[in-house]
């Protein structure tokens, strides 16, 4: 029986692929627009999605609208797999923020990023991609 090239994930499946990354990118709205941007993230004991930012636009759209979607993938040579995450995006402040603070969460960039923000988890939706890639016979041949 031949595999089906695109099959949904289990929900344990997608919290393990959410578990095991530390960059997602994350989708928000901000006033009439929708945003896409990447994103460091750890998953908290709540199953929070916990993200550390900076003042400017991406935090002004989480609190003008709480609503948010958020991406993970992984892709290796032989299969992708893809976990979408909806939710609400809410800052975490004094007790709820510091308890954070023992979170994996490792910033790429050398920047001071004081706004904690969680999303509470409404929705998990994954799928994994068999690749076939038909395209790899025109790859030219090694010498």
């Amino acid at each position: 029986m031949t595999e089906a090239p695109i099959s949904t994930l289990s929900t344990d499946d997608a919290w393990e692929l959410l578990r095991s990354n530390e960059f997602g990118r994350l989708a928000f709205h901000l006033a009439d627009e929708v945003h896409i941007t990447p994103i460091n993230y750890a998953i908290d004991a709540k199953d929070r999605i916990v993200v550390r930012t900076a003042e400017g636009s991406k935090l002004l759209g989480l609190t003008m609208n709480a609503d948010v979607a958020f991406e993970v993938d992984e892709v290796d040579e032989h299969e992708a797999r893809s976990v979408v995450v909806r939710g609400r995006a809410r800052a975490l402040e004094g007790h709820e923020a510091d308890e954070t603070e023992e979170l994996p969460l490792r910033p790429w960039v050398d920047t001071v990023k004081l706004n904690v923000v969680a999303i509470t988890v409404d929705e998990v939706s994954a799928r994994r991609f068999s690749l076939t890639r038909p395209w790899m016979h025109m790859r030219p041949e090694p010498d």
